[in-house]
């Protein structure tokens, strides 16, 4: 037997072993984030990190952007567990880390437990403490656990990925690749989003820059099932491969959790390419930055703050920085240019991210100097025009003002229609056979509207109409349906407005006046209170308008936007 075989079998032993012992274990299912950032724990793409951060490494980074022992590091990778798992282990101990099913992937060897003070790291990390300026300080306050948890961990087993294995490599691979094709300089390339002709000109321009060869490594989490975006994403990016020259680019996915933290995640992105075996990474002026710009000036970070920060530490950290020209297509010469290279009397063309996804959604041409054709048939795969998209139209009111009356006309038109099936969620039905064990606490109404807009969006995904009809009456649950629906189609929040006096004299249930009898506790508009929608896509009072007219109202907002013809 040699010393590979040898190895292996410890390793296996070893598994067996930590597998037993974990019966007895405190475990825990992690979210997709946790899953991503263990797995680049793993196979050591976070190098030097050996786990999830410490109390002292993660103090250090906030405080320094360095570990303890000087290494550059710009970001927290920390364990968020609840408390009512914190109350459950202590220090010395060891924690189960498993996947969304339950299955063992890796022992975590507990250091440290601790509360974090999350507006200082807000602060630290992404230069503000307020949620509604930057999406993912409102993920830290609300999607993130309380209490941190370190240590080492002991990997037992990879995330399953079913989904393209031939691309998932880990950094071991890509060294072997690099060197096997003779490669001394890669560019490495992080991207998230689907590109196009402006970017083959973009990438090539600086691989010549530094005579460097071409490591594509988009970001590719762990898709859920029907995640048509994943999968067609990808796609793109296989076409996109093939427009170079051979061996002039390679590709793999990298499982990484953005944070959108501007230069530090920038930082962050370049030292993942160290260790995957790249010489030089390429850093745009909006790199991880939250905001879509199209162009306009609307930055979170200042523009070109990130190449400049990664810049600042390539000489330590031993990756080159090379800058990403912004491109725009001139007419005159039918090729791109860089913009800094574009005189006024040139005449350029582009299109935005957004008119992009407009021509998709109403089935306009898209010209071959914008996108290949590979990648646009891809993209029309996912991103059929609006009038044969699914959509969900999200009725939200008190009860009694003419939601269920509403929807019930509505979804006879649609009928009448007969292009997509139609679905019917009207909130009592769905009580009755969806939520009947929840009660109506603002913890079960919550539940009970996230319930509806999971089964809306599988309607959604699978090209239906979904009409929901609940009271609904928090802006949490709203938005929470809003960000799951909107991945998969159409989404318009319509907001049936009708004056509480108005459905008090309807109240054909006779709740409200029970509520005022004391007879019923927790109604809507008594001594509950009702949010209503900061910015639904339609308005209605029924108290004007009759159920034909309300319903005209709605057919005629979705003609205008292309969702019915």
């Amino acid at each position: 037997m040699n010393l590979y075989s040898e190895s292996l079998l410890v390793h296996f032993r070893r598994v067996e072993e930590l597998e037993k012992d974990a019966i007895n274990l405190v475990s825990i299912n992690l979210n997709e984030t946790q899953i991503c950032d263990l797995e680049l724990l793993c196979n050591r793409a976070f190098y030097p990190l050996k786990g999830f951060m410490t109390r002292e490494e993660y103090e250090s980074v906030l405080e320094y952007e360095r570990l303890p022992n000087g290494f550059v590091w710009p970001m927290p990778i920390c364990l968020d567990i609840p408390q009512s798992t914190a109350e459950k282990i202590t220090t010395g101990q060891s924690l189960g880390l498993c996947d969304g099913e339950g299955f063992l992937l890796a022992i975590l060897h507990v250091t440290d437990i601790w509360q974090p003070d999350k507006r200082r790291e807000a602060q630290q990390i992404f230069g503000t403490e307020n949620e509604d300026k930057h999406p993912y300080v409102f993920n830290l306050y609300h999607k993130t656990n309380s209490y941190y948890v370190g240590g080492t961990l002991e990997g037992l087993h990879q995330p399953q990925h079913f989904d393209f294995p031939e691309l998932r490599l880990p950094p071991s691979e890509t060294h072997r690749i690099f060197t096997q094709k003779g490669w001394r300089h890669v560019i490495g390339f992080h991207t998230e989003k689907p590109l196009h002709c402006a970017h083959k000109e973009m990438v090539l321009r600086a691989a010549r820059e530094v005579s460097a060869s071409i490591f594509l490594h988009p970001v590719a989490g762990i898709p859920a099932p029907g995640d048509l975006e994943h999968f067609t994403m990808v796609r793109c990016y296989q076409a996109f491969v093939t427009k170079f020259p051979k061996n002039m680019i390679s590709m793999a996915l990298l499982p990484f959790a953005t944070r959108k933290a501007g230069p530090k995640e920038a930082l962050l992105q370049a030292l993942i390419r160290k260790n995957y075996g790249c010489s030089h990474f390429m850093v745009t002026h909006d790199q991880a930055d939250p905001f879509m710009h199209d162009g306009e000036n609307n930055f979170f970070y200042p523009a070109g703050s990130a190449i400049d920060y990664v810049k600042s530490y390539e000489e330590e950290i031993g990756i080159k920085t090379v800058p990403a020209h912004p491109m725009a297509y001139v007419e005159d010469k039918a090729q791109y240019l860089p913009l800094q290279e574009i005189t006024r009397d040139m005449t350029t063309k582009r299109i935005s991210s957004s008119e992009l996804r407009r021509r998709l959604e109403f089935d306009l041409e898209i010209p071959e100097w914008f996108s290949f054709p590979e990648v646009v048939e891809e993209l029309k795969k996912t991103y059929p025009p609006r009038h044969r998209q699914g959509f969900t139209l999200f009725l939200t009111g008190l009860s009694g003002a003419g939601k269920s009356t509403l929807a019930k006309y509505l979804y006879v038109k649609f009928m009448e229609m007969r292009d997509r099936p139609v679905t019917l969620l009207d909130g009592d039905i769905v009580r009755k056979h969806l939520s009947s064990e929840l009660d109506y606490s603002r913890k079960h109404r919550e539940i009970n509207v996230r319930r509806i807009g999971y089964v809306a969006s599988e309607i959604t995904k699978n090209r239906g109409i979904a009409i929901c009809a609940p009271i609904a009456p928090y802006e949490e649950s709203r938005r929470y349906n809003r960000e799951l629906i909107s991945k998969y189609g159409g989404y318009i929040e319509v907001f049936v407005s009708t004056p509480f006096q108005v459905c008090e004299q309807r109240d054909r249930k006779g709740i409200y006046a029970k509520a005022k009898q004391g007879l019923m506790h927790g109604v809507t508009g008594v001594d509950d209170p009702y949010i209503p929608p900061s910015n639904p896509e339609i308005s209605i009072d029924t108290s004007e308008l009759t159920a034909a007219e309300a319903a005209q109202e709605v057919l005629l907002y979705l003609e205008e936007t292309g969702y019915v013809r």
